[in-house]
């Protein structure tokens, strides 16, 4: 334990010059003092705007507005919090922070009482260090806890982000205690959020301090980021409680560099384990779709369950989820999870989620807001990274529901797992099913696929049964049909399976028309990919990865040289590209970019139809480019992978120099 005289002598805990000494000693932070009972659900503009100009009072003051007007106020979303950026980079003359008058001409107090009138809370942000987390390096709170805590107060603040760059290496429990006991003396209840990035293991000692903590370090708006977020939550659910929230940081869905699918999936990973829900995208240019994920209510309610359990999974195997989190009702909330890259068909029992024995359960799907029932199976055919969540109870009425009936499609593809690419002109195989999963029959049960207008689905086997008992399943196969002027881009194959008495169930298969193959050599730098994902910010085209918004690298360069063309990935990195069988070799030379000093590691491999054709072994720093050649001859589908070199992710540029392929 460090003594009071100690955190003197350091400057911490001692009241500034300037501030008063004497305010009142009100335990208005945890523990016990009533504060987020349940996981705090709001908006912070990190995600969408870093430190750009369009972070302004407008934007706050807009984000309240449609808070209200589009209903996500009455969905259970109350504050509207500032992130990084909003003071000047100098204290004033009497040592507080001094808001920026561009930013924010009317001070910050205005935009709280506009955010208050509204009926919502107003949050901030700043560092448990002497300077904040962006590179221009606004002032910190260490050594000026209470009088900041003092100004926050005096704004009406109600939410606090406290975050961990320039800590000047103070213990972390001390330096986020000291600011807990600023708080209390101000006497305003303010939400505390230790943005400690887990890394002193706040979920150990963070009860007795914040109200919440993270538990990794930064998402970005990637898939890979996304998961592995959630796959270091989930493992901490004993942590977590009404009052107490592990914190895997900050939503992203609605900000593009995710498909709807995996948003839902987000949203989803995030509700079942009672995760804050912080909006992270810019709602003024939001799409239908991202308000309608958003503001699923039924999903909110999982999150916001005032029992407080955080969700796990019970059985993980193979990117196989099954998560389940107790409900105060006797419920059981349900997570159905496919990390994968090919359909899968899971399930999971009554028995298996803790239910008690039962003829027969309620099943109400979260995202189709259907009731059916269940003799005890639980089951969702999912797309590559696609979730269903369910909400299950041993309900004695259960027989007034239809039967759950699951169904699915499958694409035949190129190779196991490979993406559903279709090709213009061409014909494609396609495979339905649906299974019983009720206690009673499904009657008349019939499957319909259809395609956009100009696609044609023809069945090939009857889609079409009478009576289809429990447990039973019925397929059928179809051949589809592309036009030959069926443009790139993504289209939709949807199943509609109708069956007494009086219900539906659909499922929409996602395919793909690709980009046309390179018709002559071409840099992998100047095609379409198909698909791309990147450790942190997105792959670059032509320079290096700058880790945050696209374009934000510099030129590729390799121990000391300097390439004009190539791919600048963060391991874990993948990039996927369409050459149709027209391509016979890919070369590149293949390096840690220069800008990573001297602690990147990373390693280089070249997949082809599913297949590895190459691979560079570990490359660091202080090694020359290497040159990788690999023979793509006949492959439909080429991928790059970077990966740690496994030894973690430490500062891993990974660049693709002058990466070429040979086509004719």
């Amino acid at each position: 334990m460090v003594g009071t005289g100690v955190l003197l002598a350091a400057g911490i805990g001692a009241a500034p010059p300037g501030t008063a000494a004497t305010t009142p000693a009100v335990a208005a932070v945890t523990p016990g003092d009533g504060l987020a009972l349940t996981p705090p659900m709001g908006f912070n503009n990190w995600n969408s705007t870093h430190c750009r100009a369009e972070f302004n009072e407008a934007m706050v003051k807009g984000i309240a507005d449609i808070f209200v007007s589009k209903g996500l106020k009455d969905a259970g979303y109350q504050y509207v919090n500032l992130d990084d950026c909003w003071a000047l980079p100098q204290r004033g003359p009497d040592g507080n922070l001094v808001p920026d008058p561009v930013r924010f001409p009317n001070g910050i107090k205005a935009v709280a009482d506009y955010v208050h009138s509204k009926g919502l809370k107003f949050g901030i942000y700043t560092s448990a260090g002497t300077k904040t987390c962006n590179e221009n390096g606004f002032p910190g709170a260490l050594g000026f806890e209470q009088k900041d805590a003092d100004l926050f107060a005096s704004y009406g603040v109600d939410y606090l982000k406290y975050d961990n760059c320039n800590n000047q290496g103070v213990d972390a429990k001390l330096r986020y205690t000291t600011m807990r006991d600023a708080l209390r003396r101000t006497g305003r209840p303010i939400v505390y959020s230790l943005c400690e990035w887990g890394e002193n293991q706040p979920w150990l000692w963070g009860k007795d301090v914040g109200h919440l903590w993270r538990t990794t370090g930064d998402i970005t708006d990637t898939y890979n980021s996304m998961l592995g977020i959630a796959k270091t939550n989930w493992a901490l659910a004993d942590y977590a409680g009404p009052g107490h929230w592990n914190d895997p940081d900050m939503l992203e869905v609605g900000n593009g560099g995710m498909t709807d699918t995996e948003y839902r999936s987000h949203f989803g990973l995030w509700a079942i384990m009672a995760a804050p829900l912080l909006i992270g995208s810019d709602l003024r240019t939001a799409t239908p779709e991202t308000f309608e994920i958003l503001g699923n209510r039924e999903v909110i309610a999982v999150d916001q369950d005032p029992l407080g359990i955080q969700g796990r999974p019970i059985r993980s195997a193979g990117g196989i989820h099954v998560f389940v989190k107790p409900l105060k009702n006797g419920d059981k909330a349900v997570l159905l999870f496919n990390e994968g890259e090919k359909t899968e068909r899971v399930t999971t029992t009554a028995a298996e989620i803790g239910l008690p024995q039962a003829t027969g359960y309620k099943l109400r799907d979260l995202w189709a807001h259907t009731d059916r029932h269940t003799a005890g199976t639980i089951a969702a055919t999912l797309p590559p990274h696609g979730s269903a969540m369910f909400r299950v109870n041993a309900d004695r009425g259960w027989a007034k529901y239809p039967p759950a009936v699951d169904i699915g499609a499958a694409l035949q593809t190129v190779y196991p797992g490979a993406l559903p690419l279709v090709a213009p002109g061409d014909t494609a195989s396609v495979t339905t099913t649906a299974t019983n999963n009720g206690r009673l029959p499904a009657v008349t049960v019939k499957s319909v696929l259809t395609g956009p207008a100009g696609w044609e689905a023809v069945p090939e086997s009857p889609n079409d049964k009478t009576i289809l008992r429990t447990g039973e399943s019925t397929s059928t196969k179809w051949t589809v049909k592309v036009p030959a002027n069926a443009k790139p881009g993504f289209y939709v194959l949807a199943v509609r399976t109708t069956y007494r008495p009086d219900a539906e169930t659909r499922f929409d298969l996602e395919v793909r028309v690709p980009p046309p193959a390179p018709a002559a050599n071409a840099y992998v730098s100047d095609l379409t990919w198909l698909s791309s994902d990147n450790g942190w910010g997105p792959v670059e085209r032509d320079t290096s990865n700058g880790e945050y918004g696209s374009g934000d690298g510099n030129p590729i360069t390799i121990n000391g040289v300097t390439y004009a063309k190539g791919i600048g990935a963060h391991a874990p990195s993948n990039v996927e590209f369409y050459v149709g069988g027209r391509c016979t070799s890919l070369t590149a030379s293949v390096g840690v970019d220069d800008e990573e000093g001297t602690d990147g590691s990373v390693g280089f491999e070249v997949w082809a139809n599913g297949a590895k054709v190459a691979d560079s072994g570990v490359m660091t720093n202080d090694m020359p480019a290497k040159p990788i050649t690999a023979n793509i001859t006949g492959a439909m589908v080429v991928r790059l992978v970077v990966n740690d070199g496994g030894n973690g992710i430490t500062s891993d540029h990974g660049d693709w120099a002058d990466v070429r392929v040979t086509c004719g």
